[in-house]
C-alpha cells in the first residue's frame, strides 16, 4: 500500500491543473483504501476559512461552495491542532459539527490529516467510511504519508496558476514563497519580466546569404557591447569600481574568439545567425556546468545571459525605458547585468530570479546599488505572475505575490519606519558610539565588493573586516601580487590613521572562484577558509606579500586569518608570514609586519583561545558561521532559515566565553558578523565586553543611536538576563521590550 503512495504522488505532480491534481488524488485515495467518501479542503488565507476543493463520496455541487470556519468542525480542529485524528464514529468527537448538504450523517469511520509546507497549514485531507470503525494501521501509514508529500506538492501548483482562473473566485491569490536573501531591503512594486529572448527556441534555418547574416551576428555584437559600455557608465555613480568590473567581464566574453569565431564557423556552415549562435553559447555553457563546480556554473549563466542580450538584437526585440513602471520589481529565472542596467535607476525598485545564489553577478549589482533582491525561490514559476503586485523581503529572502491586504499594509509601515530612521540618524553621524555613562564602544565597517573605498567620508573608526575575497570574485583570473599590493595599500592610505582589518582569502562553503574549481558534498565542512590557502601556499604567499609590502610606511593594517580551528594552522600560518617578510627584505622590498589575528567562528577554537593568544594579537568572532556550526543549521538553506538565529542561547554563551576568556588573555575581541548590525543584539554584544563592533556602514548610525541611550550597567544586566533565557524567541521578546522601554519603538518596528 506504501509503495502505491508514490505513484499517487507522482500522478497528480503530472497534472497540469491544481482541481485536475486534487480530483484525481481523492479518488485515488478512496479506491487503494476502499472508503466510502475522501475530500481535500484547501486554506483560503483572505477569509481564513477552509472550502472544500474536491470530492469523492460528496455532492459534487458543493465542490469550491462549502466553507468550513478555523474553529469550527472535525477539519477546523485538524487545522489548528496540525495533528491527525482517527476515530471510530466521527460524531463522537466534541468538534463534530454536522452538515447536511454533504450527507456525512451516514458517514462513521473518520481519518483527518493536516496538509502542510514550511510550517504553514494549507489545507486538510479527509476520508471518510460508513462502518463504526477505526481505520486500520496500515491504511493510516499510507493516508498520513500522503498527506504529508500533499504540502510541497500543492505548494507548487499555489506557486505556478492562477488561482482565478484553477478554482474560480474561491481562493485569494496571497502567494508566498522562502528564497535565498541576496540584497537587504524591502521593496514593493510590479513584477516585470524583460524580453527574455530563448535560444532554446530558436530553429536551425539554412541561409543562402551566409555574408548578410555574418555581417548581421558582427553588429549585433557591436551594438551589445555598446550598451555594456553605456550602460556602466550611466549608472557609475551607483557604483563602486569593483562592481563596475562586472561590466567589463561581460565584455571581454563577447570578445572571447570561441564565441565570434564558433558562431561565424557554424554561419559558414550554413546555418542562419540566431541558430548558430544557439549551438554556440549552449556549448559554451556545458563547458563550465561539466566543471560542477557551484561558481562555475554561475559562469554558465552570464554566457546564456550574453547569448539571449545578442539574441535580441538580433531578432529586434529591445524594450523602451519607458515601459518600466515606477516600481518595477525585475524578474526571471536568471537576469543579465545589461537586463538590470536597462531599467532606469529611479524606477528599479527590486530583483527577483528562480535561479541564483549571493554569489551571482545579479546579486552583486543588487548590493552595489542597494536594490532588494531575493533568488533561488525554486518554487516559483515566475512567468505565471508578470504585472502581479509583489512584495520583495530582502532581508529575509522572501516573496510575497498579491499579497493581502494586512501584508502588504505591515510592510508598508516597514518601509515608512526605515524612512524615518534614515532622517532621524543623520544626527547621529558625527557623534560618538558612547554609552550614557560615558563608555566608547569603537564601530568599525565592513567592506567587500559593494562598498566604495572612498568611505573616509563617513564617521567611521576604520575598517573592522576587509574581505578580499570578493577583489577576487570580481575577476576572470587570480589577480598579481602588483595587483594585490595596489588595491591593498589604496585601502591603507584611504583610512590611515585609522586600522584596516583585511581577511585573507576565505573562499569554499558558499564562495568559490570562478578560476578556482571546488566540488564537495558538503562545502561548509570541508576545504575553506585557512585550509585552502594552507595547501596552496603558491597563492597564500602572494597575497601575505602583497599585504606586507602595502603596510610598510603606513602600518595601520591587521591581518585576519578565516576557519581556524587548530593551532598548527597558524603555526604554519606564522612560518608563511615570516618567510614571505624574509622573501622581500632580501629582494630590497619594503614591507611591515601587521597585527595578526583569528575568525573565531569554529566551535573548536573557542577552547583553543589560551593557545591562539601567544600567537595571535586580537580575535574576531563570526557570528554568522558561528551560529551555523553550533547549531548546525546551513544558512543559505531556505528550508532550515527558520531555525537559524544568533540569538539563540548557545550562541550567546558561546560569544560570553570567548569575550571572556580572551580578556583573561589580554587580547581584545571585535565582533564583525550580522549580529553587531541590529541594534537590539549589539546591546547584548556589550554586556559582554567586546571591545569593539564591525559592521555594514549603512548600520552605524542606527547603532550609535542605541548605544548612546543606555548605559554599560545596563547592558550588562540584559546578557545576564538573556543568559538565563533557554530559546532564542524569549531572548527576542526581551530585547524588544528593552529598546521599547527606552523610547526606541521604531528601532523594533524597522527589524
Amino acid at each position: 500500500m506504501l509503495l502505491h503512495s508514490q505513484k499517487i504522488i507522482q500522478e497528480i505532480s503530472a497534472a497540469t491543473k491544481l482541481n485536475e491534481a486534487l480530483t484525481i488524488l481523492v479518488k485515488k485515495i478512496k479506491a487503494e483504501i476502499a472508503t466510502d467518501a475522501c475530500s481535500v479542503y484547501l486554506k483560503d488565507s483572505e477569509s481564513d476559512q477552509y472550502f472544500l476543493a474536491a470530492a469523492d463520496g460528496f455532492n459534487p455541487e458543493l465542490i469550491g461552495k462549502l466553507r468550513i470556519g478555523k474553529d469550527h468542525g472535525l477539519v477546523g480542529w485538524i487545522a489548528k491542532h496540525e495533528e491527525a485524528i482517527n476515530l471510530q464514529n466521527a460524531s463522537d468527537h466534541q468538534c463534530f459539527h454536522n452538515i447536511p448538504e454533504t450527507g456525512e450523517e451516514s458517514y462513521h469511520g473518520f481519518l483527518g490529516a493536516p496538509i502542510i509546507h514550511y510550517r504553514q497549514v494549507l489545507g486538510v485531507l479527509v476520508t471518510q467510511k460508513q462502518e463504526r470503525q477505526k481505520f486500520g494501521m496500515d491504511e493510516m501509514a499510507f493516508f498520513i504519508t500522503i498527506s504529508s508529500r500533499l504540502g510541497s506538492v500543492i505548494h507548487h501548483f499555489l506557486t505556478e496558476v492562477d488561482f482565478n482562473a484553477q478554482l474560480g473566485d474561491q481562493y485569494s491569490r496571497n502567494i508566498f514563497v522562502q528564497g535565498i536573501p541576496c540584497s537587504p531591503g524591502i521593496a514593493i512594486g510590479t513584477i516585470i519580466m524583460p524580453y527574455m529572448a530563448d535560444l532554446q527556441s530558436v530553429p536551425d534555418r539554412i541561409t543562402k546569404d551566409i555574408g548578410k547574416e555574418e555581417e548581421f551576428f558582427r553588429a549585433a555584437i557591436v551594438i551589445v557591447k555598446k550598451e555594456l559600455q553605456e550602460g556602466s557608465k550611466r549608472i557609475s555613480d551607483y557604483l563602486p569600481n569593483e562592481a563596475r568590473m562586472l561590466f567589463e567581464a561581460y565584455e571581454m566574453l563577447l570578445e572571447s574568439d570561441r564565441l565570434i569565431s564558433g558562431t561565424v564557423k557554424r554561419i559558414h556552415t550554413g546555418n542562419w545567425a540566431s541558430g548558430a549562435l544557439r549551438d554556440t553559447i549552449m556549448e559554451l555553457a556545458r563547458v563550465f556546468e561539466k566543471m560542477e563546480d557551484p561558481y562555475m556554473a554561475v559562469r554558465a549563466e552570464d554566457i546564456r545571459n550574453i547569448g539571449r542580450h545578442i539574441l535580441i538584437h538580433l531578432q529586434g526585440n529591445v524594450r523602451s525605458h519607458g515601459n518600466y513602471p515606477e516600481h518595477t520589481i525585475l524578474a526571471a529565472s536568471e537576469l543579465s547585468l545589461s537586463e538590470i542596467e536597462e531599467v532606469p535607476r529611479d524606477r528599479l525598485a527590486g530583483i527577483i530570479c528562480k535561479k541564483g545564489s549571493a554569489l551571482s553577478h545579479t546579486s552583486i549589482m543588487a548590493r552595489a546599488l542597494s536594490i532588494p533582491a531575493v533568488m533561488g525561490l525554486t518554487d516559483l514559476s515566475i512567468s505565471y505572475f508578470e504585472d502581479s503586485r509583489v512584495i520583495v523581503d530582502g532581508n529575509q529572502g522572501r516573496i510575497y505575490i498579491e499579497p493581502l491586504p494586512e501584508e502588504l499594509a505591515k510592510f508598508q509601515q516597514q518601509i515608512e519606519e526605515e524612512r524615518k530612521i534614515s532622517n532621524r540618524l543623520e544626527a547621529f553621524r558625527n557623534l560618538p558610539a558612547e554609552t550614557k555613562d560615558g563608555i566608547r564602544i569603537p564601530l568599525y565597517a565592513n567592506l567587500g565588493v559593494d562598498i566604495q573605498i572612498s568611505l573616509p567620508i563617513l564617521d567611521i573608526e576604520g575598517v573592522g573586516l576587509y574581505r578580499s575575497e570578493f577583489f577576487f570574485l570580481s575577476r576572470e583570473s587570480l589577480p598579481t601580487e602588483d595587483e594585490q599590493y595596489q588595491h591593498y595599500r589604496n585601502l591603507l592610505e584611504s583610512f590611515a590613521p585609522r586600522l584596516v582589518t583585511i581577511r585573507t582569502l576565505d573562499i569554499g562553503g558558499d564562495k568559490t572562484l570562478p578560476y578556482f574549481p571546488m566540488k564537495e558534498s558538503n562545502p561548509f565542512l570541508g576545504w575553506r577558509g585557512i585550509r585552502v590557502m594552507l595547501d596552496h601556499p603558491e597563492i597564500f604567499l602572494i597575497q601575505l606579500r602583497a599585504l606586507l609590502r602595502a603596510n610598510a610606511g603606513i602600518e595601520n593594517l591587521k591581518v585576519l586569518f578565516p576557519m581556524i580551528s587548530r593551532v598548527s594552522e597558524i603555526n604554519d600560518t606564522l612560518n608563511l608570514i615570516d618567510r614571505a617578510y624574509n622573501e622581500l627584505l632580501e629582494e630590497g622590498m619594503a614591507a611591515a609586519k601587521p597585527q595578526l589575528g583569528a575568525m573565531i567562528e569554529v566551535p573548536s577554537a573557542i577552547f583553543l583561545i589560551p593557545a591562539l593568544s601567544r600567537l595571535l594579537d586580537f580575535f574576531s568572532i563570526g557570528t554568522n558561521d558561528l551560529t551555523q556550526y553550533l547549531l548546525a543549521v546551513d544558512r543559505t538553506n531556505p528550508r532550515v532559515m527558520g531555525i537559524y538565529d544568533s540569538l539563540h542561547p548557545a550562541v550567546i554563551k558561546s560569544i560570553y566565553d570567548i569575550v571572556e576568556i580572551s580578556h583573561k588573555q589580554n587580547r581584545l575581541v571585535t565582533v564583525c558578523g550580522e549580529m553587531a548590525s541590529d541594534p537590539a543584539s549589539a546591546l547584548l554584544l556589550i554586556g559582554t565586553g567586546v571591545d569593539a563592533l564591525s559592521m555594514n556602514p549603512s548600520s552605524i548610525p542606527r547603532i550609535k543611536w542605541a548605544i548612546r541611550n543606555f548605559t554599560k550597567q545596563q547592558a550588562i544586566s540584559l546578557l545576564k538576563n538573556s543568559l538565563q533565557m533557554e530559546d532564542a524567541i524569549s531572548v527576542h521578546h526581551l530585547l524588544n521590550s528593552v529598546l521599547k522601554d527606552a523610547g526606541l519603538d521604531i528601532l523594533v518596528r524597522a527589524s
